[in-house]
C-alpha cells in the first residue's frame, strides 16, 4: 500500500518488523520527531542519520513493550520539530490541522492498513508512541477507531508525550482514557513536568494524565518506593547509559492535565543533563516521557496483555 510515494510493502520503509511471531499481541509503533528541518519540507526516510535516530528511539521507547508484543514500527514523513515551533510561535493551536503534518500522518494511517491486512493475521494489537508519533496515532483514533472490531482487538493506546483532552473523549466516545493498571481498549497518556514548569508546547487545555506508577488519573503521590526504575539511553543509538531504581515521585495534577515528577535522585552519568532540554522550557521533561517511567511502563504493558488475554479468552 502506498501513500504519495511511501510504499509499505517495502521493508525499507519499516523502522523494525519482528523476525519471527512468538508473542500473541502486537504492538504499532511510532516514533517521535526526530527531523529539525528549517523549511517546510518533510523528513527524508532515506536519510541515513535519521534511520539510525529512529532505530535508536526504538530501542529506549519501545522497549518497554517489544518484551511482550511484536513489535512493528513504521518510518513516516513527519513534520519538522523546527516548523512545529514556527506554527506554535504564530499562534497556532491545532497541530492537527497543519498539512505538513498531515502528510505523515497519512503515511502512518496507511502503514497501519498495510500492518492490518499484511501482517497482523488478526491479532489483538496494542498502539503506542510519543511526541509527534502519539499525534499521528490520536490522529489515527479519531478516524478509524469508531470501528467496532479494532475497538475489541485494541489492547491499549499509549499515546505518550502529547495531549489527549476531554474534548477527544466527549467528541470521539471510543476514545477511553484509563480508569487503573489492568483496563482494556483504553487510552494510557501523560506529559511528564516539574512543579514550576510552565509553557509546554505539548501540554493543551483539557488535558488529561495517568500517573504510571500508581495507575491513577487523581492527584494521589505515588513515592519513590513504588518507582519501579528509570532507564536512560542514548536516544540516537539506542545505547543505554544508566538504570535508576526508585527513581522519583510523582503525581497527578488534574487541572493542568500533567504527571509531575518530584523528589528525584541525581543520575551519576554526565550524560543525562536533566537541565537542558532542548526546545521545551525548564522543568518540561518531553524527552524523559519514557526513561523517567520506564519500568513500570514495561510491567504495565504486560499486565494489561494478561488481563486483555484472561478476558478474551487467550485470544
Amino acid at each position: 500500500m502506498k501513500s504519495g510515494g511511501l510504499d509499505y510493502t517495502d521493508s525499507f520503509n519499516w523502522v523494525t518488523q519482528p523476525s519471527k511471531i512468538d508473542k500473541p499481541v502486537d504492538v504499532f509503533y511510532v516514533h517521535p520527531t526526530i527531523f529539525s528541518g528549517k523549511d517546510s519540507t518533510n523528513m527524508d526516510v532515506a536519510d541515513k542519520k535519521l534511520r539510525a535516530f529512529a532505530k535508536g528511539l526504538t530501542v529506549a521507547q519501545a522497549g518497554v513493550y517489544s518484551g511482550s508484543a511484536n513489535l512493528f514500527a513504521p518510518f513516516y514523513r513527519q513534520q519538522s520539530g523546527a516548523v512545529q515551533d514556527e506554527f506554535t510561535a504564530r499562534g497556532g493551536t491545532d497541530m492537527f490541522a497543519d498539512p505538513s503534518f498531515q502528510l505523515g500522518a497519512r503515511d502512518v494511517e496507511a502503514a497501519f492498513d498495510y500492518y492490518l491486512e499484511h501482517l497482523n493475521k488478526d491479532r489483538p494489537f496494542i498502539i503506542a508512541g510519543h511526541s509527534q508519533g502519539t499525534m499521528t496515532l490520536i490522529n489515527l483514533m479519531r478516524k478509524r477507531f469508531d470501528d467496532p472490531a479494532l475497538q475489541k482487538r485494541l489492547v491499549a493506546a499509549y499515546l505518550i508525550g502529547y495531549s489527549v483532552t476531554t474534548h477527544d473523549l466527549e467528541q470521539y466516545p471510543w476514545m477511553k482514557r484509563a480508569m487503573g493498571a489492568d483496563d482494556t481498549g483504553v487510552i494510557i497518556t501523560y506529559n511528564t513536568e516539574g512543579p514550576d514548569a510552565k509553557g509546554s508546547p505539548v501540554l493543551l487545555e483539557g488535558a488529561i494524565a495517568i500517573n504510571p506508577v500508581n495507575w491513577k488519573n487523581d492527584s494521589t503521590l505515588a513515592t519513590r518506593q513504588e518507582h519501579a526504575g528509570a532507564v536512560f539511553f542514548n536516544d540516537a543509538t539506542g545505547e543505554l547509559i544508566e538504570k535508576i531504581d526508585h527513581f522519583a515521585d510523582a503525581h497527578v495534577d488534574p487541572e493542568k492535565g500533567v504527571l509531575v515528577i518530584t523528589n528525584m535522585k541525581q543520575p551519576e552519568s554526565p550524560k543525562i543533563d536533566l537541565e537542558h532540554l532542548g526546545r521545551f522550557p525548564a522543568g518540561v521533561y518531553h524527552k524523559f516521557d519514557y526513561a523517567f517511567w520506564f519500568n513500570n511502563l514495561k510491567e504495565n504493558v504486560a499486565t494489561r496483555i494478561q488481563a486483555y488475554l484472561a478476558q478474551h479468552g487467550g485470544q
